[in-house]
């Protein structure tokens, strides 16, 4: 398939798993307050298994396993590269499995240093330990699944990838809804976590055999066949997983603020949108691609698809951008404020997610600069990157924390502007290195389409300025905030549709030539027939 049908795959499933995951989010704040204990316990509890899962089943990893198990392959054949990928699946499996285990026991230890703010509750430390507890196997799913993952996209297949973590939405949700007592409904979806992990790697081992993938789980062997896809794939994963590593030091930092682990979940969870829908669509479905064109020594082929994965993911990813970066309470408010998530919750979560808004196109862009690297299997130098990137967030990010509540600001907003530059310098760092290895350098071409985005995100962005300024009128006028949010948003999004077109910064001819499948694409049919 082509790449944009390629992203539109990944984007319809991934959206509707994030209209779920939204939902729950609501419920969260709702049942357990938007900066209130619980949800900090949350916050706590789901931070390991959201690194995994971002790190692992939302792209890092499996963007470094596809060129390794693609080139198996071709050149060993498929079931030499079965027996390669099942061994490595028996041994990082069983490395995850001692961590996990290792985590479970050292919790209630590691507790008080994780959520320090509440060292003096221990009723509260006590319930976020069980919750992390029962959240930590999630680890080893997310660890199987990523590899499962690897071997879809390397055939093609995008959609099971893609709409698995819809299972993770739906079994959170269904405790919160349907369990009356708070305590009981937080132990629940936090079991229910580990539920969906084992839920998802049932359906991608299912999607992976039916594809007649032989994958076996076996003792733990590490051939020379495992040390080649490890000494690649590791780094290529720590690569790809800088912004989650990023994240997780965030948090980290966090822990000695009663509420600003909540703060930052909310955020994270809205910045994390357009990078979900449109960075791990693109990046996914790059690496395939341009592994195909530098296995065939073709820099034309890989420099058009670099230019279009940058068009297309920035068409989506300004506008999502700066609509968070100028109206950030309003969406907060409007969306999230209802039962114990107050308008002073979503006022300081607004001033924390704007200094995260600057730094999504990065974001995005670590998505697409980083599978060059992998497709061409130099994991080493992404990964240098991704460990200075944290040192940055580290250094600017403890000094903005403790500096900033002295002169009567917040310093979870300090973390913010920590990872957003950290963020930019790892987007610089990666295309200087690009363009100087000649593996693919900016043109005329992909610049000036980024100028015309530019001019007709701009104009959207005056428009939902004025719009937060006056949101108190248009929830008036519009009787209810939800629906001044909704009007407010299909608005800018026609604004900038009609922008974009005027300004040439894109096309219907190309749109239209975009979805139309290409002519020996990569991808293997499923027996009967279609694309996944």
């Amino acid at each position: 398939m082509s790449l944009v049908r390629n992203v539109f795959v990944q984007t319809f499933f991934t959206l509707g798993s994030r209209v779920l995951g939204f939902a729950r989010d609501l419920a969260l704040n709702a049942r357990f307050g938007g900066q209130g204990p619980l949800m900090d316990c949350w916050a706590t509890a789901q931070m390991l298994p959201n690194l995994f899962r971002r790190l692992f089943a939302e792209g890092a990893f499996a963007q470094a396993f596809v060129p390794v198990f693609a080139s198996s392959r071709a050149t060993d054949g498929p079931a030499e590269a079965d027996k390669i990928a099942s061994q490595a699946m028996a041994f990082i499996i069983t490395v995850v499995a001692l961590v996990c285990i290792g985590f479970e026991v050292a919790m209630p230890l590691l507790m008080p240093a994780l959520l320090s703010a509440y060292i003096d509750d221990p009723d509260t430390l006590a319930i976020a330990t069980l919750m992390a507890q029962l959240t930590m196997p999630y680890l080893v799913c997310m660890t199987l699944a990523s590899l499962l993952s690897g071997v879809l996209n390397t055939m093609g297949r995008f959609a099971l990838t893609a709409g698995a973590p819809i299972l993770l939405n739906i079994c959170t949700l269904v405790p919160l809804l349907l369990i009356p007592d708070r305590d009981t409904a937080a132990l629940a979806a936090a079991s229910a976590v580990t539920v969906s992990g084992v839920l998802q790697c049932i359906l991608l081992w299912w999607g992976a055999r039916k594809l007649g993938v032989d994958l076996r789980i076996g003792f733990p062997v590490v051939s020379k066949g495992v040390q080649r896809m490890l000494a690649i794939a590791v780094p290529g994963a720590i690569a790809g997983g800088a912004l989650q590593v990023n994240t997780l030091v965030t948090q980290m930092l966090s822990g000695s603020d009663e509420g600003a682990r909540s703060v930052l979940y909310n955020s994270d969870r809205l910045y994390q949108l357009p990078l979900g829908l449109i960075g791990v669509a693109v990046g996914l479905a790059l690496v395939p691609r341009l592994t195909r064109h530098f296995t065939d020594n073709d820099q034309a082929g890989a420099d058009r698809t670099m230019d279009d994965g940058i068009g297309l993911s920035m068409a989506f990813t300004l506008p999502a951008a700066i609509a968070l970066l100028v109206m950030p309470f309003f969406i907060i408010d409007a969306t999230v404020t209802r039962g114990a998530f107050t308008s002073v919750d979503a006022q300081r979560t607004a001033e924390v997610l704007r200094q995260f808004a600057w730094g999504v196109p990065a974001f995005v862009l670590l998505k697409v600069f980083t599978p060059p690297f992998f497709a061409r299997q130099k994991t080493k130098v992404p990964m240098q990157y991704s460990l200075i990137s944290v040192v940055v967030t580290i250094a600017i990010g403890s000094t903005l924390w403790f500096w900033l509540p002295t002169v009567g600001v917040d310093g979870a907003i300090g973390l913010g502007i920590a990872t957003s530059t950290s963020a930019w310098i790892n987007v610089f760092m990666l295309a200087g290195t690009l363009a100087r290895d000649g593996a693919y350098k900016m043109g005329s071409r992909v610049w000036s389409r980024l100028l015309r985005l530019g001019l007709a995100t701009a104009l959207m962005g005056a428009f939902a300025g004025v719009c937060a300024w006056q949101y108190p009128l248009l929830s008036r006028v519009f009787l209810h905030k939800e629906i001044a949010v909704l009007v407010v948003i299909v608005v800018g999004v026609a604004i900038y549709a009609a922008a974009a077109l005027a300004f040439r910064a894109v096309s219907l001819s190309e749109i239209k030539g975009s979805l139309r499948r290409e002519k020996g694409a990569a991808g293997v049919a499923l027996p009967g027939g279609g694309e996944g």
